[in-house]
């Protein structure tokens, strides 16, 4: 099986008229398909998260409000997927099951596994926030502990926006160290410290924020000693995200790609991708470099 995983339902559920890209994920599938993937690489069908699983990280009302659909107004605001629509709680649980599902190939012994979704960084112990409803990262993070023993966990963070969430999960965690390489001046603008917080001027561009990857990057990883990696590895940098303002290119998110990508390779770390986030206008700019991300993870491209 291929260690991606990918379900229509990451898609499909949103209402046409929520102001966020559905859109990208069976375009992703089509740019995937188009490069030749498919038939050798197809993705595998996501899963469906457990309560269980989810309960490792998020709170009971929290987890037991949602399912049951007894979210304020405000809740459901916060979060942003508006209209709400009566298929929303399955694609959450769904687009958690996939990154779960990655998760147990590397209990396997994967090298590298991933879910094109996911990577939802914003969403907390007891709420959610910024597209984001159960944190997928965090519930990997502690599964890995749970079934398979991994101590020593890394979260390479480098979507536009900080991870908040993750930041808050882990504040109390020496075992997990959080990363963050994201936009200074940019959502969430209330910013918990993780780890390490790497803050990036607006229309920096591709060296000087490969430069800030290289200043960084590698020595976490010599003083860490991470045994698992999880790779946030949102495009909402790209000049044309309407969301992002660091104006970096294809190109230099596919060196961001490589380095993350060699640093796990020579530290024999095995690494699990999400797709985190990527809002370009036009949207065909985000595909191509979502599918740069696993095409590279897969050592197809």
């Amino acid at each position: 099986m291929t260690p991606v995983f990918y379900h229509p339902i990451y898609g499909t559920s949103l209402h046409p008229e929520a102001r966020f890209p559905r859109e990208r994920y069976w375009m992703v599938q089509d740019e995937w398909t188009r490069r030749g993937h498919m038939v050798q690489h197809p993705p595998s069908l996501s899963p469906r998260a457990d309560a269980d699983d989810l309960l490792l990280v998020h709170t009971a009302d929290w987890v037991g409000r949602f399912l049951a659909g007894q979210l304020t107004e405000s809740e459901i605001r916060r979060i942003g997927f508006r209209p709400w629509t009566e298929f929303f709680v399955e694609r959450t649980l769904t687009i958690t099951g996939g990154t779960i599902a990655a998760m147990h190939l590397i209990g396997g012994g994967a090298a590298v596994a991933g879910n094109m979704a996911g990577g939802t960084h914003h969403a907390f112990a007891g709420h959610g926030e910024g597209y984001c409803v159960f944190n997928d990262l965090a519930i990997a993070a502690r599964i890995a502990r749970r079934d398979y023993g991994f101590q020593r966990i890394l979260i390479v963070d480098l979507d536009v926006h900080q991870g908040n969430g993750t930041a808050d999960i882990f504040a109390n965690d020496p075992d997990t160290f959080t990363l963050s390489v994201h936009g200074a001046r940019n959502y969430p603008f209330r910013k918990p410290p993780g780890d390490l917080d790497v803050e990036l001027p607006d229309q920096l561009g591709d060296d000087a924020f490969m430069t800030a990857l290289h200043q960084h990057l590698p020595g976490v990883f010599r003083q860490f000693h991470p045994e698992l990696v999880l790779y946030q590895a949102g495009v909402d940098g790209l000049a044309t995200d309407r969301l992002g303002r660091l104006a970096l290119t294809r190109t230099g998110l596919r060196r961001r790609n490589e380095l993350v990508m060699d640093l796990c390779t020579s530290w024999q770390t095995p690494v699990l991708v999400t797709m985190g986030g990527g809002y370009s206008i036009p949207i065909e700019e985000s595909v191509a470099a979502h599918c740069d991300v696993f095409e590279q993870a897969l050592g197809l491209g």
